[in-house]
């Protein structure tokens, strides 16, 4: 069965004003089309709805009932149109992303921030895992958007690259080594290493700069978490390699001695999203600030 809004409108205004009259000059019809739609609106239901108590419009008992329905169904009506009305700005709505946890806790808080103050209305939902993950779930349209690091291989997705960020070796503030220059890969290949999990790009960059020297690390620890890296380097518990970014803030370095690499490695962040994708305006200004990225800025000291 359903239900006409102008009508259900209508009988709300009645029982607001106590008058047909009434309601109809604040509805902007004529009396007898209110009086005509709160007869089709009886029928529809098949009970009565008004009647007269002293001269005045009130409400049956099941008018009484309806009318608290007539007013969640009212104010379902103008959430709806609200929020239709963000997406028709362009600035509301909800936009998917994917990334790594390193580039989630050191790079997005800012651009996030950003792009709240600037479009209130627009929620951008973050989930972090690996590149692997990511690259599937925007394949299956589950999200909308990914950050991840290269390399990718996929027909069906727009790879854009924003990015290049640095890596560093770190080491505990209280380990006397004599590493105290930029580290080579044979001053570290036999040192114990807290290093990413396994079957991840990032790890899988790290180890080939081993390679490339003819060189195998030794981990002690694989761990998913870049925090988990730093706080058992701090511990003593053997040096690790993690992007620059996560020591750029002195709050971040805390415990950690922080070397540049010799030669130097990186790794590329870029955007990924489904070729067939429908950019919507608040999609385009995700997308627009991710191209924005610059590397976060290291502290002194």
């Amino acid at each position: 069965m359903a239900l006409n809004l102008d009508h259900l409108r209508s009988f709300a205004e009645v029982i607001d004003s106590g008058s047909f009259s009434a309601a109809a000059e604040r509805l902007g019809l004529t009396q007898p089309a209110v009086s005509l739609q709160i007869r089709q609106l009886e029928r529809r239901l098949g009970v009565r709805l008004i009647e007269r108590v002293a001269r005045r419009a009130t409400p049956t008992p099941a008018g009484t009932e309806l009318l608290e329905h007539a007013r969640r169904i009212e104010a379902a009506v103008e959430d709806a149109m609200h929020a239709m009305a963000g997406h028709h700005q362009g600035i509301s709505g909800s936009v998917g992303m994917g990334t790594g946890a390193t580039a989630c806790i050191h790079l997005l808080p800012p651009l996030l921030s950003e792009l709240h103050r600037a479009f209130p209305a627009l929620e951008v939902q973050v989930s972090t895992g690996n590149t692997a993950q990511f690259v599937k779930a925007v394949e299956d349209n589950r999200l909308d958007l990914a950050l991840v690091t290269l390399p990718v291989s996929s027909r069906s997705l727009q790879i854009t690259p924003v990015l290049e960020d640095e890596f560093v070796a770190i080491f505990a503030e209280t380990d006397t080594s004599s590493v105290t220059a930029a580290p080579t890969p044979a001053a570290l290949a036999e040192r114990p290493m807290v290093v990413f999990e396994a079957h991840t790009n990032t790890r899988q960059l790290i180890d080939d700069w081993f390679l490339q020297a003819g060189l195998r690390p030794k981990p002690t620890m694989e761990l998913g978490s870049i925090e988990a890296i730093k706080e058992m380097v701090a511990a003593g518990l053997g040096f690790g390699i993690v992007p620059a970014m996560a020591v750029a803030a002195r709050r971040h370095r805390r415990g950690l001695r922080v070397l540049p690499l010799k030669p130097g490695l990186s790794r590329t962040l870029a955007i990924v999203m489904r070729q067939d994708k429908p950019l919507n305006r608040g999609l385009q200004q995700v997308v627009q600030a991710l191209r924005s990225l610059t590397p976060p800025v290291v502290e002194a000291p």
